[in-house]
């Protein structure tokens, strides 16, 4: 009897959680999995920029329910296949109001000119420009459209670019916490803002190094695709802010109007009958089906770079992360793949774990000597274990403010110790073994030997990472030292001093791959990675087994729901797809 009430309890719980959490689950597999609606004969495309940015897709299928984002690497895919469709006819940019990061906007703006050239117009459309963030990348996107458009009284206001630090030393000293950190070299700044008062002068001039190059590279950009002289340009920036109307007058834009007025302006050259779609809804509407050839596998990696697995619990987070073990499976992966040909490896990482990295940095050689080159596409970050694992790729391609390098380490602990102390906490500790084995607690500073014990080590992780520089660049080790020392570089810059191969985004790097594995023609593009399918994230919701999911899923089926009945038959073709199967169109749907 008790099993049996435990089995019905069981049977209910499950039930309760078909009744009111699946259909919602069920509902956004479908909506994945379904087939893009129909596009119009004659479209006009609305990319609005204004919604959150990542570099790449969210690995979970579930990330983006509740919030509206996208991808920098759907917008470029989108925008190549958009300028190749017959129905599509032009593309209106919504610009953000504040700064976009640099990378992104070099990819961005890349993609706008190669869709430029398939003799389709462009307008970017702009309701205000501010001083926040790198707002001179914003500009610069919108001014590589064949029209800038602003709302008429609005703010235009790029005048440069500016960088705000926060320094907790006097805090720390005034509650006596004591920061315990060490940092290979100079430069390697992340945690300086825990031990001075202000910029010391090395972090002072690595910073301003790579903001004067971020600022010129946009100005350049700008200035190019505006046709004005660099210096006449800068000077008439900086003698801001301006009204809209003054910055027609300037040059600086093309036209006033509204946003309606814009996309009507669109629609007419786009021709009678002609309708306004939103690039997000064309450019899901694309599947990554397999075809036979030559393959060119793309894996990408966005976030911090840890040890491990995607374990994540929640389904909906939306946060990035580079698992090590993931990404060397999704290598590996590659390299079993007999018609892949070679790897390109898109790189948006600020660093992380170094032993992380190695393990990533491995895959990438095993797949070199499997004969598949490796090509690494940098996005707005691959800095410092960004840069450890794309310092031995066969090439590597940097947008020209990518920031990169950071050669360097740092590590160390806060002793709280003596701040709870003032409020009467006490903290004690005892250890078994070397005195080392407690060295990271926190109610004391590093004993001298600690540190001692502690610098030596970071000072060998320092030198692996030379190591791994020197022979994946060819560069002399003292030349490394010399360039490294933690300090961070844009792809301009790195580019100068070896560090990368070539300055581009995305396709650049396609193409060089393609060189490398002497591929004829046009390549398929895989993509290959940890992405959880629609039945892993349910099973991760709901804790239960991927087939305790499906059988949840097929009670739908016998409850005789026509909405369940046919979201089973798109989940049974995104099981397909999954499985490696053809699926050339959708299956008709009852």
């Amino acid at each position: 009897m008790k099993q049996f009430l435990i089995t019905a309890a069981g049977v209910f719980a499950g039930l309760m959680i078909f009744l009111i959490g699946v259909p919602i689950v069920l509902i956004s597999m479908a909506a994945g999995a379904a087939g893009p609606a129909p596009v119009p004969q004659r479209t006009v495309l609305e990319l609005d920029l204004r919604d959150p940015l990542t570099d790449q897709s969210p690995q979970n299928p579930f990330a983006g329910i509740g919030r509206r984002s996208q991808s920098v690497m759907a917008i470029v895919e989108g925008l190549r296949r958009a300028a190749s469709d017959d129905r599509i006819k032009g593309v209106l940019v919504r610009l953000p109001e504040d700064g976009l990061e640099p990378g992104m906007a070099d990819e961005i703006r890349l993609a706008i000119k190669q869709f430029r050239a398939s003799g389709k117009p462009v307008i970017a459309h702009s309701q205000g420009l501010y001083p926040a963030g790198v707002i001179t990348a914003t500009y610069m996107v919108g001014a590589s459209a064949d029209e800038l458009w602003m709302q008429p009284g609005a703010s235009f206001q790029v005048t440069g670019i500016a960088s705000e630090d926060l320094f907790l030393k006097r805090f720390f000293d005034r509650y006596e916490v004591k920061p315990n950190f060490e940092q290979r070299q100079e430069y390697k700044n992340a945690v300086n803002g825990f031990l001075q008062d202000d910029y010391t002068p090395a972090h002072r001039e690595a910073q301003l190094s790579w903001m004067t190059s971020v600022y010129q590279s946009g100005l350049a950009a700008v200035a190019a695709d505006r046709k004005l002289d660099a210096d006449v340009l800068r000077t008439r920036l900086e003698a801001g802010p301006y009204l809209a109307e003054e910055a027609l007058r300037e040059r600086l834009i093309d036209r006033l109007g509204h946003v309606r007025e814009a996309q009507l302006s669109l629609l007419r050259r786009a021709g009678e009958d002609a309708e306004l779609v939103e690039f997000e809804d064309y450019a899901h509407g694309r599947r990554d089906r397999r075809r036979a050839g030559p393959t060119i596998a793309v894996i990408e990696g966005e976030g911090p770079i840890v040890t491990g697995r995607d374990g994540t619990a929640n389904p909906f987070a939306g946060g990035s992360t580079i698992y090590s073990d993931d990404v060397a499976d999704a290598f590996h992966a590659a390299i079993r793949a007999k018609d892949v040909k070679a790897i390109v490896f898109r790189v948006n990482s600020p660093g992380g774990s170094d032993t992380a990295s190695e393990q990533i940095l491995s895959a990438i050689r095993a797949a070199k000597a499997a004969g598949k080159p490796v090509v690494v596409s940098m996005g707005t970050y691959a800095a410092s274990g960004g840069y450890w694992v794309a310092s031995e790729a066969s090439h590597i391609v940097a947008e020209p403010t990518t920031l990169t390098g950071s050669i360097g380490v740092f590590g160390g602990k806060f002793a709280v110790g003596p701040a709870l102390a003032r409020y009467g906490v006490d903290m004690r500790q005892l250890e078994v073994g070397s005195t080392y084995a407690g060295a990271f607690g926190l109610g004391q500073e590093f004993t001298p030997e600690e540190r001692a014990a502690f610098s030596r080590w970071m000072d060998r992780i320092y030198e692996t990472f030379v190591t791994r520089v020197s022979a994946g660049r060819k560069l002399p080790p003292e030349r490394v030292r010399e360039i490294a020392r933690g300090r961070v570089w844009t792809g301009a810059q790195a580019l100068r001093l070896g560090l990368v191969d070539e300055l581009g985004g995305f396709y650049q790097a396609v193409d060089r791959a393609k060189v490398l594995a002497k591929i004829e023609g046009e390549p398929h593009l895989r993509r290959i990675g940890p992405s959880a399918s629609p039945f892993q994230a349910l099973e991760r919701m709901l804790g239960v087994q991927a087939s305790s999911a499906r059988t949840l899923a097929a009670a739908a089926w016998v409850f005789g729901d026509p909405r369940a009945e046919r979201i089973l038959d798109e989940l049974a073709q995104a099981r397909l797809r999954e499985q490696g199967a053809t699926v050339l169109a959708p299956m008709p749907l009852p």
